[in-house]
Formats: structure tokens, C-alpha cells, sequence
């Protein structure tokens, strides 16, 4: 009997869930009439929020709300009325799948994992060697006979989104018409950051070479990275942290000529806006993380004999990053870049 009624339990980073947007596509297609809702932490709301695909969210909140054993009883109950009758799990916990059984949800599908099995009606072997995340998550559509042939994240962004992005973009100097790079000097633990001098320098090089406006990108933790960066160049940069939701990030990664990022929840969704993107990896894999699917993108890394990935989140070398040159990063820019050479300076 098809499903009716389909829970998606979502992963908790924001990356990690935007990966899971063709996982969506897939199940959209194969199960066409079914109501679809997702689970998600109250961060990653953004990231489905406006996807046609989805018919209802629902905020899991573990660190308010639904804490502790009465929170979780409480969310066992407001999943019970809504009788969902399958759940595909996108994480790996234990407890998500319990609390599924719990609010009634009769066909629970995921990935093997030890104990969790006997929480799951429906097992999913783990791949025999490591897929990059998007693949990882289609492997459990593909499981359910869904189609798993396009590869390629969704991030929808509304008008208002796009109309404060254009007007914050002018009360910078930025016209509609006129071209902009976006730097991402943001990541969610430092071993993946590329030197703030580097970004400096980039920033330096590409107005002068270019006479084209670089913003900053990030949330208002990277703020003072921004303002660092700003003192270590006499060029004015336009600082756009802590002034943009996440549709409005989308919204202004889409009209940028090209986004310089680290790996980080910011880089993938300027892959799903389709955006340009040139991205910056040390410690983590770009086979397991990296841009993926059709578009436009380069990927940097720099062989340094360490593993990888690594998860020294303490490393204090960070000699992976600091390997990729602010003349690597140039090189690629100069690729994407559509402007005419007379306008430099």
C-alpha cells in the first residue's frame, strides 16, 4: 500500500539538510499524491521554507520545547494527531526513530545503525565504500524505487527577500546592473577557515584588478571577522554579517558574479541558488561535502599529507588551509569572471 502520509526527518546542520533537497525531489516523484512534511531543528527552517515539494514543517526545538522527557512526550503527541503513516530518517539518531514508533508511525525507513535497527521496519544498508551526502541521502529513495537522476539541490527565495537584498545592495552603490564577488570567511569550526589575511588580500586585488564592489558575507558571528578584514585592506568592502536571513543570503548569492567560501552551510546554499562558486577546502573531503550536481563551481585543495577528513577541530597548524594561495584563488576567479579588461585598473 503507498504511503499517504510521509514524514522526513531532517539532519541538523543546514548543509546537510539543504544535500537532502533531491532526497525530497525524489520522494515528491515517486509518491506524487501523498502529504509530505519534514522535521526540522528551528535553524534549518529557512531552508525548506517555500519549497513546493513540501507540504508541511514541522520544528523539532530539543533545546527549548520539546527538552528533556516531557518535551519529548510532548512531541510525541502532536506527531500521534497527525498520523503519519512513514518516516524516512536523514539522521542517524536513535531517539528520532523511537519517538516515531512512539507517535505511531508504522513504516519507519532509514540507514543501519547499531541498536536502531530494531527501531526501523524497513533497513537500509549502509554503501560499501563513502558517498558524497547527496548521494548518501538518495541511496534511501533509491531504496523505494524513487528516481534519484537529478543531483541538484533547491533553495527557494520570495520577492521580498530579493527586494531587500537589492536595496541594501544600493544603499552601497550597488545597481542592479552592476557586478559584485561575495567572500565567505565564515566556517562552523576554525580548521576550515582560510586565513582573514588571505581574504584581505583577495579582496585588495580583485577591486584593484577589477573595480568591482566585494562584499562580505556571514551571520553576526563573523562580524568581527569581517571588520578584521576590512582593517587589513585600505579598500572599502561592503559588510553584509549579521544583515541577511538566510532567503536573503540566497538572494544575494544568486546576483553575485562569483562566491569565494570555505565548506560551510553558506557555500552549498549558494550551490542550490546556482550561484558560482569557487570553493576553499583543507580538512574536510570535497568527495563527501563539496559542490555537486550541474552548474558552475571549482573546488581548491592542496595535498599536505593529512588525512582527510579531519576532524581536529583544536588543530592550531591549519597548514591545509594556508597551503591555498590568494593566487590559486585568483586564477579560478579569473575563469568565472565575464569582465571586460579595459574597465580594470
Amino acid at each position: 500500500m503507498e504511503p499517504k502520509r510521509i514524514l522526513i526527518w531532517e539532519q541538523n546542520w543546514l548543509g546537510d539538510v539543504l544535500f537532502s533537497t533531491p532526497f525530497i525531489k525524489a520522494i515528491r516523484k515517486r509518491y506524487k499524491d501523498a502529504h509530505i512534511a519534514v522535521i526540522v531543528n528551528p535553524a534549518s527552517r529557512e531552508i525548506v521554507k517555500g519549497n513546493p515539494r513540501i507540504d508541511e514543517i514541522i520544528i523539532f526545538d530539543e533545546k527549548n520545547e520539546h527538552r528533556g522527557i516531557m518535551g519529548r512526550i510532548k512531541f510525541i503527541m502532536e506527531l500521534r494527531k497527525k498520523k503519519f503513516d512513514t518516516a524516512f530518517f536523514m539522521h542517524r539518531s536513535c531517539s528520532r526513530a523511537i519517538i516515531c514508533e512512539f507517535a505511531g508511525v508504522k513504516n519507519r525507513i532509514g540507514y543501519f545503525y547499531k541498536k536502531r535497527n530494531l527501531m526501523l521496519t524497513d533497513i537500509v544498508e549502509i554503501p560499501d565504500k563513502p558517498l558524497h551526502k547527496i548521494e548518501y541521502f538518495l541511496n534511501i529513495a533509491k531504496h523505494v524505487k524513487a528516481d534519484i537522476a537529478d543531483k541538484n539541490m533547491e533553495f527557494f527565495v520570495a520577492d521580498v527577500d530579493k527586494n531587500y537584498v537589492k536595496e541594501m545592495l544600493e544603499r552601497n552603490s550597488i545597481r542592479e546592473k552592476d557586478g559584485y564577488i561575495v567572500l565567505n570567511p565564515g566556517a562552523n569550526w576554525p580548521p576550515k577557515r582560510w586565513p582573514e589575511e588571505n581574504f584581505a588580500d583577495l579582496a585588495e586585488k580583485l577591486i584593484k584588478k577589477y573595480n568591482i564592489k566585494v562584499v562580505i558575507s556571514g551571520g553576526e558571528d563573523d562580524l568581527a571577522k569581517a571588520l578584521r578584514i576590512q582593517d587589513l585592506t585600505p579598500q572599502r568592502l561592503v559588510i553584509t554579517c549579521g544583515r541577511t536571513t538566510l532567503k536573503q543570503l540566497g538572494s544575494l548569492f544568486e546576483r553575485a558574479k562569483v562566491i569565494i567560501s570555505a565548506d560551510t552551510g553558506p557555500l552549498h546554499l549558494a550551490r542550490a541558488v546556482g550561484a558560482k562558486v569557487i570553493a576553499l577546502f583543507g580538512p574536510t573531503s570535497h568527495d563527501l561535502t563539496g559542490p555537486y550536481g550541474d552548474g558552475i563551481y571549482s573546488i581548491i585543495h592542496k595535498n599536505v599529507r593529512c588525512k582527510v577528513p579531519c576532524y581536529e577541530v583544536n588543530c592550531k597548524d591549519n597548514r591545509c588551509m594556508k597551503a591555498i594561495t590568494v593566487k590559486d584563488v585568483m586564477k579560478e576567479i579569473e575563469k568565472f569572471l565575464c569582465i571586460d579588461s579595459p574597465k580594470a585598473k
